[in-house]
């Protein structure tokens, strides 16, 4: 029996728990559930058969925080920790179930929002699942993931550096988001693509509340899926949680009737639990799920659905434009990001990205391209380039799926690059051109199109994830393969039922007013079937031609967008441009759209340029904390995510060093708006929530002191009393922990000082703050601004 048989069963079984286990068999507060597989081995091991006797058919080895970054200061190391919870596993399985290999998040964020690299986070991964597999795991699990990015990482990790197969469960709240904002569907997308072999959600809520998010799962992915529920919500006074093991069997029952065939429990589940959802699926079958596969690419908040005209910004480029070369020879990521930005905001959907040019490293340069790009906006990239190196190289760290520009009928050049597109589950694009060039004919380029097509499925590349380019050459010189072109746009689009792109401006080149012959050009194969034009979106003749063609094709339902691009627009009003007008500098306008869009540098040299208008203060009080207000709302509303939240926090800090450092040219005293203590409570090493809360704070002109995690609750008086802090916030993760949190208040009120505290975590409630003595309750980062602001002002 291999995984892949047991993936064949009418349902599969997951253990529960190990946590809530440890937890009535005595863990103590503060200590690390890992160490007990080599200080007491005999009670994970008991944990273990219990759930195997209760069904399970693969128990999670006790390894959930065995990275290294977790265990820096336990004196213990990841092979040790990882060799010996494998064995108990093993053990307690006896051939009756299968061991996997547990992992949970790293604990720290990922770039942009944090300062892990891709790279670190997949070494550190790569060290876990090599011991994994040494030690005899039989399949990797990562689960309770909250960023893509990270989940990428790992499991590039597990396929690259071992044989074993994958699953991976993310946590999502009640909006279908996970807290950095990845939605269920792009989760799915991206995994899928990777070749994880299930896929699913575990922890943050119960049955009744995932099961929306597993119905949407369910059409998102061919893959099996995991579903691993809470115990229903937890109640952080009595650390209990509210269904009992037969009502969460009777809960997980609907969740056969979209198909779902994984199952298991999480938080405040035990083997009861198992055995309850075991008894109950025995009476029932999955259903079929009716999954078919479509054209779509994603960020990890974005799915862009290519079911219709979608366009591919064409301005990251350096081909005729001298300042992009200086950029890119430079190193100059500001000034290429911005050019995403413009295009992103005259409409594009998807941005090309092209660092070629000679005297560079073109793969390093992709790297940090790629990353810059996606640091501050929110399209998918078509990674374009002929070097193989710079292709895989924009993939692997490239977070969502992309699209690769391109193939062509070469058999050498397919060989070469679709074995990439099919590793990183990207589309790709197919030229209609071979070794012996561009043919004259539609015929032959539809001919080549085939070949291309036959090679990418060969290699595991789903049709829907094929465009083929059918090639536009200069209307000046070829006057009759204009038509040549389209024919053959429509023959693949009819014949073939692929979508198809062109690189539309190459059609005018060499003519003077081109914007028309261009603009007609496009006109012409969107009706022909054209879904992907490579344009400058930043020209409005062309953008204004895509917006009406929707109306006529029927995408634009009511008119509705292109009610919207033109209800307003004065008709004499001549407009060369989609994008954003250029302000004029060291205006509030400036500052905000260089903070809103996460750009450093212009926020530096805006701060810098304003500073010989107005005061320090001034700034503070009517731009900057106005400006990070708004980005605030737009973050509560879900319009933009935390990457983007982080990324405008850290331009407005460019705001204010600069600020500091021309108050202290004066002799003058900080501008702190006060001081403010925060800290993760005693027993508790999570902190996450915590660093991001003190990234806000401290954008906001606030003083954080920053005590870290597991402190105690002397620790936090005396710094309060010796500080003279106004304002203390204590963070807490664990059901476990908040007793830990309750008593620091409470030490807080005993010693006299005179101060409000605000509480946060995931397990607290807004009651519950009350309840424990706490002034302010803050869900997430703005609501602890609104505290500090209500403290401190």
């Amino acid at each position: 029996m291999t995984i892949k048989n047991l993936l064949e069963n009418k349902f599969v079984f997951l253990d529960g728990a190990m946590g809530t286990m440890l937890q009535s068999a005595g863990l103590k507060l503060g200590e690390r559930p890992e160490a007990l597989c080599i200080t007491n081995p005999d009670v994970i091991m008991e944990i273990h058969k219990k759930y195997i006797n209760a069904g399970s058919n693969i128990v999670y080895a006790n390894t959930f925080g065995a990275n290294r970054h977790k265990l820096e200061g336990t004196g213990y190391n990841t092979e040790e920790v990882v060799e010996a919870a494998i064995g108990i596993a093993k053990k307690a399985c006896d051939g009756k179930a299968f061991a996997a290999l547990d992992i949970g998040p790293i604990g720290e964020l990922l770039e942009p929002a944090g300062s892990l690299t891709f790279e670190e986070a997949y070494d550190i991964f790569k060290e876990m699942v090599i011991a994994g597999e040494k030690a005899g795991a039989d399949l990797v699990v990562f689960e309770t993931m909250t960023d893509l990015y990270e989940v990428k990482a790992g499991v590039l990790a597990a396929k690259e550096n071992t044989s074993l197969p994958v699953f991976v469960t993310m946590t999502f709240e009640e909006t279908g988001r996970t807290f950095t904002g990845c939605s269920v569907e792009s989760m799915a997308i991206v995994l899928e693509g990777l070749g994880v072999d299930a896929v699913g959600i575990n922890c943050s809520m119960g049955p009744k509340e995932i099961l929306p998010l597993a119905q949407r799962l369910t059409k998102a992915t061919s893959l099996p899926v995991i579903i691993k529920a809470n115990a229903g919500l937890p109640n952080p006074a009595d650390n209990t949680y509210s269904i009992d093991a037969e009502e969460f069997g009777a809960l997980m029952k609907p969740y056969a009737d979209c198909g779902v065939r994984i199952l298991g429990g999480c938080c405040g589940t035990n083997p009861d639990y198992i055995k309850s959802v075991c008894t109950k699926m025995s009476e029932i079958s999955p259903e079929e799920r009716d999954f078919r596969y479509s054209s779509v690419l994603c960020t990890p908040s974005k799915v862009v659905d290519i079911n219709g005209v979608r366009v591919i910004g064409e301005r990251i480029n350096p081909t005729g434009k001298k300042r992009f070369q200086q950029a890119l020879r430079e190193c100059d990521l500001e000034y290429i990001a911005e050019r995403g930005i413009e295009q992103a905001d005259a409409g594009a959907d998807i941005l090309d990205v092209n660092v070629g040019l000679p005297g560079i490293d073109e793969k390093e340069m992709m790297i940090k391209t790629v990353k810059i790009l996606q640091s501050v906006l929110n399209l998918p990239l078509q990674i374009d380039s002929s070097n193989a190196e710079a292709i895989e190289a924009g993939l692997r760290v490239c977070n969502g799926k992309a699209i690769v520009n391109s193939v062509n009928g070469e058999q050498e050049v397919m060989d070469k690059i679709l074995p990439i597109v099919k590793k990183y589950g990207a589309a790709v694009v197919g030229l209609t051109m071979d070794q012996n060039g561009i043919p004259q004919t539609a015929e032959e380029r539809f001919a080549i199109a085939e070949r291309i097509l036959e090679n990418a499925l060969k290699h595991g590349i789903k049709k829907e994830d094929v465009f083929i380019d059918c090639l536009t050459l200069t209307v000046s010189a070829q006057q009759e393969q204009a038509q040549e072109t389209l024919k053959a746009v429509k023959m693949i689009k009819d014949k073939l039922g692929l979508h198809t792109v062109l690189g539309v401006s190459n059609i005018s080149f060499g003519l003077p007013e081109r914007e028309f012959i261009t603009t007609n050009f496009l006109i012409q194969a969107m009706a022909m079937g054209l879904d992907l034009p490579i344009v400058n979106p930043n020209q409005t003749a062309i953008m204004d031609a895509i917006y009406s063609f929707k109306v006529l094709s029927g995408e634009d339902r009511d008119s509705e967008k292109y009610i919207a691009r033109f209800s307003g627009r004065k008709t004499e009003t001549v407009v060369t441009s989609t994008a954003p007008e250029k302000k004029e500098t060291n205006t509030f306008g400036d500052i905000e759209y260089a903070v809103s869009k996460g750009l450093k540098e212009e926020t530096r040299k805006i701060t810098e340029k304003l500073l010989t208008e107005k005061t320090e203060l001034e700034i503070i009080n009517d731009i900057l904390i106005p400006v990070l207000d708004k980005v605030g709302e737009r973050y509560e509303k879900q319009e933009i995510f935390l990457p983007q939240l982080i990324n405008s926090a850290t331009a407005s800090c460019e705001a204010f060093d600069v600020i500091k450092a021309s108050i202290l040219s004066k002799g003058s005293e900080s501008v702190s708006k006060g001081k403010i203590i925060l800290a993760t409570v005693k027993g508790d090493i999570h902190d996450i929530g915590k660093n991001i809360v003190k990234v806000i704070l401290e954008n906001y002109g606030y003083q954080v002191i920053d005590l870290g995690k597991d402190v105690s609750e002397k620790d936090v008086v005396e710094t309060a009393i010796r500080e003279d802090v106004k304002l203390v916030g204590l963070s807490a993760l664990m059901t476990t922990t908040v007793e830990s949190m309750k008593n620091t208040i409470d030490a807080l009120r005993e010693s006299g000082h005179d101060c409000k505290i605000v509480v946060g975590g995931a397990v607290l409630t807004e009651e519950y703050a009350k309840e424990i003595g706490a002034d302010y309750y803050a869900k997430d980062a703005k609501q602890a601004v609104d505290a500090a602001k209500a403290v401190l002002g």
